[in-house]
């Protein structure tokens, strides 16, 4: 909490506790409490309590808040919602919320920005705000102390801004200095304003990411929705309405290295508990009715599917990585959702091995059959969460009626709706264990500190703390402190630590190859997964890349594959072929592969034909030689190895190379694709491949 500045006193104040109007009837749909009737709706796990922090008026409609590395606090009221807003009078602003005498409540406020269409996100930068409000993302400056924004630069114009529940949004600072958003796959041609003579990035099926610092924007893999979770390894995990958390595995700058891909969707869902959930609250009215609806008309299909109205996922949001010291050790890492249609809090316990590539979320032990929170106040919308400077969980609950577009209820159910209905209320809770001490919390203050002290706190274990001061270091572009991060890099006590002064360095300008070797070295797998990334920037690394292909933990080896697809081939093909062979059965690892144009190159087909590799089976195998044989279809570059394939091998390969021929549109092949094709016709038993082929062959087309 801040505390409030002696010259300066807001004049915005007012009771924490709503009564419903008078003249309101709530006929079908539940009448709102006050924040203490809310309170007592909460069902919370043992060990944890939960109290009021704000509430209406200093708060309406909030979404998503931040707090400055000073310890200021920001809220983003989305006062458009439901609809599309008008662009030259929006309703969305950003609060600056006032502790004016340390008890822990905001019991006053002041308009940071008011009147703008749509905002969603926010993130200290500079000591100002990034906002993400479509179609725009700006910068915003309070330049003469006020907490009024008094400078407004527009950075980023052309995102997609038809929908409030799908836009640009979740702006994150990520342990690499890139600043990351969810963008739902939504089209759109951004531009970068301080680069007007820059192309239009198109937006359409991916998320994005940019470096004010480096002057660098492009997309990024996934389509989150609203929910953007970093953890300590930098791996995004995010949010979208029915899957309450997935992530992505390969990154745009690798899965676009070519366009001879076939289509590879880099979302991936990772409970091990599907869509269920546990919920205290009946659906609403019209929920039911449109479920019962739409269950009628799949029946009568006869379709073998079910329309959930409750008890599963629907309206996921706001997935948070917890990096907070206050809570018991069990509970870092873990990754808090919201489900807004079924009132309640959830939770996912992240691991990985080193026999896995990718993570898995599970339940927490104590919540089996239960939600990490659940409330029996339908109006509660735990819309995001704020994993803040004092170690505890922030709960941003929208605290509405409805919260659903518009245009996804039918029209007869709307007639008895109010989608206004909330939007003068809202409130913040803070989630805290039950024997929590306040008295030990010092408020940040990070603007007046050295460098020395900035260094120490990357080690503190508050990830909130370590964020801020990798922030502020790179933002200072002060190098005074390259010595210090260096003996953090080798010296650090977990890898997290060392990968933050590592990244550190990085934002700097300072990264020399000993420090990327000390990392490839390092005794953690995620830091030799993150040296790999690095050591892309130094050619002299190029075998150090290529070798850990042979890394004991998988995910490393599979970062490192993906990374020697940017190499030349005399030290490409070698490793990609080692890794091809050391895991016949994943086709992860294949993807990987066949990402790179070494990695669909003739040669590596070649080499893997000589070694005998599809002597047996394998579905990482059959993964590669899809991809390779759509490739060599697509850009017409017959592969002799193709032809040379027998039994079920020439059957995948004829397959997905005639895919590939008729995805690239020619209208006749060249003699050795023709060659190619009828070694291929004679080697298979497949009939109907033979009959494609033939009808392929230049004698038998019309």
């Amino acid at each position: 909490m801040i505390m409030i500045r002696k010259h300066f006193l807001p004049l915005l104040t007012g009771c924490l506790l709503l009564t419903a109007c008078s003249d309101t009837t709530y006929q079908l749909y539940d009448a709102p409490r006050s924040v203490a009737e809310e309170i007592k709706s909460f069902r919370l796990v043992e060990g944890f309590t939960i109290r009021n922090v704000a509430a209406e008026p200093h708060v309406v409609m909030p979404v998503s808040m931040a707090i400055d590395e000073d310890g200021v606090t920001y809220v983003v009221q989305m006062a458009d919602y439901p609809f599309i807003p008008d662009s030259l009078d929006g309703k969305s602003s950003i609060k600056v919320l006032i502790d004016t005498n340390s008890d822990g409540v905001y019991d006053s406020s002041v308009f940071f920005a008011d009147k703008i269409a749509d905002i969603t996100s926010i993130l200290p930068y500079k000591k100002g705000l990034l906002v993400a409000a479509a179609p725009y993302i700006f910068f915003m400056k309070d330049t003469d102390g006020d907490w009024m924004a008094d400078q407004t630069d527009t950075l980023f114009s052309g995102f997609f801004n038809k929908n409030s529940e799908a836009q640009i949004t979740n702006l994150t600072y990520g342990l690499d200095n890139w600043i990351y958003a969810n963008n739902l796959g939504q089209p759109g041609q951004v531009k970068f304003h301080l680069q007007p003579d820059a192309a239009p990035l198109s937006m359409a099926g991916h998320d994005f990411r940019f470096r004010l610092d480096k002057g660098r924007f492009e997309a990024e893999s996934g389509t989150g929705q609203f929910g953007l979770a970093l953890n300590d390894f930098n791996h995004r995990f995010y949010t979208q309405n029915t899957w309450h958390i997935q992530t992505n595995l390969i990154a745009w700058r690798y899965l676009r290295r070519h366009k001879a891909l076939a289509s590879y969707r880099a979302d991936r869902n990772i409970s091990d508990h599907e869509l269920e959930m546990f919920q205290l609250t009946p659906p609403p009215y019209w929920r039911k009715t449109r479920s019962e609806r739409r269950q009628r008309q799949y029946d009568s299909l006869q379709l073998n599917q079910t329309e959930w109205a409750d008890g599963h996922f629907t309206g996921a949001s706001g997935g948070t990585f917890y990096g907070g010291d206050a809570f018991p050790p069990e509970y870092y890492g873990s990754i808090f959702t919201g489900e807004v249609a079924g009132n309640l809090i959830h939770r996912d316990v992240l691991t990985r091995t080193d026999n896995d590539i990718t993570y898995t979320a599970s339940r927490g032990s104590l919540e089996k059959d239960r939600e990490f929170l659940a409330s029996t106040d339908s109006w509660f919308r735990p819309a995001s969460f704020y994993s803040g400077p004092d170690g505890n969980l922030f709960v941003i609950d929208m605290y509405r009626q409805h919260i659903e577009t518009p245009v996804s209820i039918p029209e007869d159910l709307k007639a008895d709706m109010d989608f206004y209905a909330g939007n003068d209320m809202g409130r913040i809770f803070l989630i805290t264990p039950e024997d929590y001490d306040p008295s030990g919390y010092q408020p940040p203050a990070m603007s007046s500190m050295t460098g020395p002290e900035l260094v120490a706190l990357l080690s503190h274990p508050n990830a909130w703390w370590r964020t801020q001061a990798q922030r502020q270091m790179v933002e200072r572009g002060d190098k005074s402190m390259v010595t210090e991060l260096r003996d953090l890099l080798r010296t650090g006590a977990t890898g997290h630590i060392r990968l933050r002064a590592l990244y550190t360095l990085e934002g700097l300008d300072a990264l020399i190859p000993e420090d990327v070797m000390a990392a490839l070295h390092d005794k953690e797998a995620g830091v030799r997964e993150h040296g790999i990334m690095l050591a892309e920037q130094f050619p002299g690394l190029a075998a150090h890349i290529a070798g850990l292909v042979n890394d004991p933990a998988k995910f490393v080896a599979f970062q490192a594959v993906l990374s020697t697809g940017n190499l030349p081939v005399a030290t490409s093909i070698p490793a990609l072929a080692r890794a091809l062979e050391k895991h016949p059965e994943d086709s992860l690892m294949a993807v990987a592969v066949v990402t790179s144009l070494p990695g669909i190159s003739e040669q590596l087909l070649t080499q893997l034909s000589q070694q005998n590799y599809f002597s047996s089976a394998g579905t990482g195998k059959k993964v590669y030689l899809e991809a390779v044989a759509y490739a060599a279809g697509l850009q017409n570059q017959p592969m002799a190895a193709l032809g040379t394939l027998s039994g079920d091998w020439s059957h995948i390969a004829g397959t997905a190379l005639l895919k590939g021929i008729k995805a690239s549109k020619r209208e006749q092949h060249s003699p050795s694709m023709t060659r190619l094709l009828i070694s291929i016709s004679n080697n298979t038993d497949n009939e109907t491949l033979k009959k494609q082929i033939t009808a392929l062959l230049p004698e038998n087309k019309q």
